[in-house]
């Protein structure tokens, strides 16, 4: 079973985890997740397209992340997450999180922070093995196509992130 770890309103550590996806949180307790911006030497970002059968957002488009696990630093997953979705190994290239912003769902149990990285990234387009769990399909797409998909409501996170891309 995936365990995440509790965070106060501090972002620091509480010493207490959570299920997966349980939603238990109170109002001013956290988990953390992390988003992993790949732009290749070119200047393109990859970003992919969420598969069709998930409950949220089915069928958008987004950078590659997810939940840190219980114990893992914010840098180790953003690793985890970049290579379980796409098959690129970031962990050698330096990298600080550029943006870092919550959300809060009062009442629902799911308050979050995010943590978004930034990494460029040499790398042949062949060498992308997207997560088909996970992801419906993969582009390297320009900033503007990017503006476009969020202008029109179909990217992930676009306003709470853009920084990073600029």
């Amino acid at each position: 079973m995936e365990r995440w770890d509790i965070y106060d309103s501090n972002k620091q550590l509480t010493g207490r985890t959570m299920k997966r996806n349980d939603w238990c949180l109170k109002d001013g307790e956290y988990h953390l997740t992390v988003l992993g911006v790949v732009q290749h030497t070119d200047g393109r970002y990859l970003i992919t397209r969420r598969v069709l059968t998930k409950a949220w957002a089915a069928g958008w488009w987004e950078v590659p992340g997810g939940a840190c696990m219980a114990g893992e630093s914010s840098r180790q997953a953003v690793n985890r997450e970049v290579f379980e979705e796409t098959g690129l190994d970031v962990s050698a290239v330096p990298g600080e999180p550029l943006v870092t912003y919550h959300r809060e769902n009062p009442g629902e149990g799911d308050n979050y922070f995010v943590d978004c990285y930034r990494f460029t990234l040499d790398f042949e387009p062949s060498s992308v093995e997207v997560q088909e769990a996970e992801v419906l399909e993969w582009k390297l797409a320009t900033l503007d196509e990017i503006k476009e998909l969020a202008a029109q409501g179909i990217f992930l996170h676009y306003d709470s992130i853009k920084a990073v891309f600029e």
